[in-house]
């Protein structure tokens, strides 16, 4: 029997005659959407080198977000299946990270892993009249008290003659087998324990954190602070409640000192592909200008969790993550509703810090730092066996599929470095500088309006050459661009900055910032000279030119710097530098 795409190699009628490798045991990937996916990636690795199993995956067509997961498929390479052709094929083993569709049709060993921490939303089931958290109206009595919990009742867990739709429901903790028991009992005899093969790479990870901190460019002296926002009207990023995002995005970057704090963002999937990638980049393209960097869904979130310093989040899995590895955290979105509320995460949120969008940002982000104390219950009951997930999971699946476990221990594949990503805003910049000795200047960067106090010193604005604010280009005392010195589209560095002072006549200083610690810069006076970074100074090179023009326009000697160096110093952080005549 066949269908329309349905695939005919490693199976199908006719496999036989094609497969290479025909006699293997067949284990089915159920993915939902890209969220489940990225939970499914994470225990591929325990099928590694295993010439006896053959991966196939398929999608019951069954999540609202389906966007992005067919790229995602093709991308691991293995054979995607129809769902019509995958509930007919043999397979020894299926494994799903959500619930949703016609599952009971798979035939094989059905295991269910969690996409999340634990169970602990409210969720309608696709089936029923249940309303979901967040689309009734607001103070519409009874909403979430009728709501299932995903992955923890009836609803979720037992199919319509009342049996369990999964053989085996992967637990990381046992208060989550206790909720089950007394929730949905007929499911309990399903449960196991394995714990959490996601919380266990974020915690092998840990030690990597500076090489995390410099992939997104922090700063010796920097903090990265992180908004974490999950999916649905109630989050962070959604609009159903107080929608403190479009008021809080261009605050960050006017009250946070652009040298001072890094900014990155981790959206759920479902956000990102429910809405779009291209719809997404477009609500930040100004914050993505100003610095922000955007954090990709499937391979860096927990790596900018390892990495951060703070996170303004909400009541998804991605803050309580955050909270488990210690990380100081403000609710910027904190409902209840949608919470079981005799889960974990339930009481985190009703008892974490708030911030209040009313009264400044920085001081509330820094009392929180100056006074953080970890709490412990988060990384408790994230896993009652943290760093055993992959030899439990893997004998599960090996018991399940029927043949002996590999001899080689399981593993978990190690979070990947992320590729290098430095801030390099665009957005004009206000720049405040003050003289604080010989040579020494202290530079403060602002990616938006800030108001002015008596000790702010003087102020200039520099401006990226490719900013999307053209009209302020030439107004800008500096202008600046990144790029390779041989890069033969501007000629070269020199040639580069005289024409950028002559087709901007009120700029003072060009400086074209060729790597992570030297630029070249002319000034309007006519001297060509190189700033290179001296032991320890890891600022961004245009911070160095714009405090070369600073000790210039007070009318201070070119000769000194040029015999000194110059000092530059963002907030408490001393940049030695080398000025050097071209």
């Amino acid at each position: 029997m066949t269908g329309a795409g349905w695939i005919r190699v490693p199976v199908g009628d006719d496999a036989a005659r094609w497969a290479t490798r025909g006699d293997t045991r067949k284990v089915l990937l159920v993915v939902h959407n890209v969220t489940a996916a990225t939970r499914l990636l994470d225990v591929l690795p325990l099928f590694h080198d295993d010439l006896r199993v053959q991966l196939l995956a398929t999608s019951p067509g069954s999540s609202a977000f389906r966007a992005g997961l067919a790229e995602l498929l093709a991308d691991t390479g293995v054979p995607v299946l129809p769902w019509e052709q995958a509930i007919e094929v043999p397979v020894s083993l299926a494994v799903s990270a959500s619930f949703g569709g016609q599952l009971r049709s798979i035939s094989g060993v059905l295991t269910v892993l969690s996409h999340g921490v634990g169970y602990t939303k409210r969720l309608a089931t696709p089936n029923t009249q249940h309303p979901t958290p967040g689309a009734g109206r607001a103070g519409e009595a009874g909403v979430a008290e009728e709501t299932p919990v995903f992955g923890m009742s009836p609803e979720w867990l037992l199919d319509e003659d009342g049996k369990p739709v999964a053989d085996v429901l992967v637990l990381s903790h046992p208060e989550q087998y206790e909720r089950l028991r007394t929730i949905c009992p007929e499911a309990a005899s399903t449960a196991v324990l394995a714990g959490d093969p996601c919380w266990d790479r974020m915690l092998a990870a840990r030690p990597y954190r500076d090489r995390f901190r410099r992939a997104l460019g922090v700063g010796r002296g920097q903090r990265l602070i992180v908004l974490s926002s999950t999916w649905n009207p109630e989050s962070l990023f959604g609009d159903g409640g107080d929608d403190v995002l479009p008021s809080l995005l261009p605050r960050l970057t006017s009250e946070f000192p652009a040298d001072q704090y890094r900014l990155a963002a981790v959206l759920h999937p479902n956000v990102w592909h429910g809405h779009g990638p291209g719809q997404i980049r477009a609500w930040l393209h100004r914050a993505r200008r100003a610095g922000l960097a955007l954090i990709d869904p499937l391979d860096g979130w927990r790596q900018a969790l390892i990495a951060a310093d703070a996170v303004i989040g909400d009541h998804g899995s991605v803050t309580y993550y955050a909270a488990a590895l210690g990380v100081p955290e403000l609710l910027g979105a904190a409902p209840l509703s949608g919470l079981a509320p005799d889960a974990p995460v339930y009481e985190f949120v009703r008892t974490a810090p708030r911030l209040d969008p009313g009264l400044p940002l920085r001081p509330q982000l820094e009392a929180l730092l100056d006074h953080h104390q970890p709490p412990h219950r988060p990384a408790e009951f994230i896993s009652s066996a943290p760093g055993e997930s992959a030899p439990r999971l893997r004998r599960f699946f090996y018991d399940a599929i029927g043949i002996p476990e590999p001899d080689e221990p399981a593993r978990l594949e190690p979070l990947p470095l992320p590729p290098y990503e430095p801030p390099a805003p665009t957005v004009p910049l206000l720049v405040l500088t003050r003289l604080l000795g010989s040579g020494e200047i202290a530079v403060t960067r602002y990616a938006g309006p800030h108001p002015r106090d008596d000790e702010a010193g003087e102020a200039h604005t520099a401006v990226h050459e490719d900013t999307h604010e053209a009209d302020q280009l030439p107004y800008a005392d500096v202008v600046f661009r990144y790029g390779a010195a041989d890069d033969p589209r501007f000629g070269s560095p020199a040639d580069w900055t005289a024409e950028i002072l002559d087709r901007h006549r009120c700029c003072a200083l060009a400086a074209y910032v060729t790597g992570r610690g030297a630029c070249v810069v002319r000034t309007r006076a006519g001297a060509l000279l190189r700033l290179d970074a001296g032991p320890g100074a890891d600022a961004d090179p245009a911070v160095y030119a714009s405090a070369l023009h600073a000790w210039l326009a007070a009318g201070k000697s070119l000769e000194e710097l040029v015999v000194q160096g110059l000092t530059v110093r963002t907030g408490e952080v001393v940049h030695p530098v080398a000025v050097t005549l071209v």
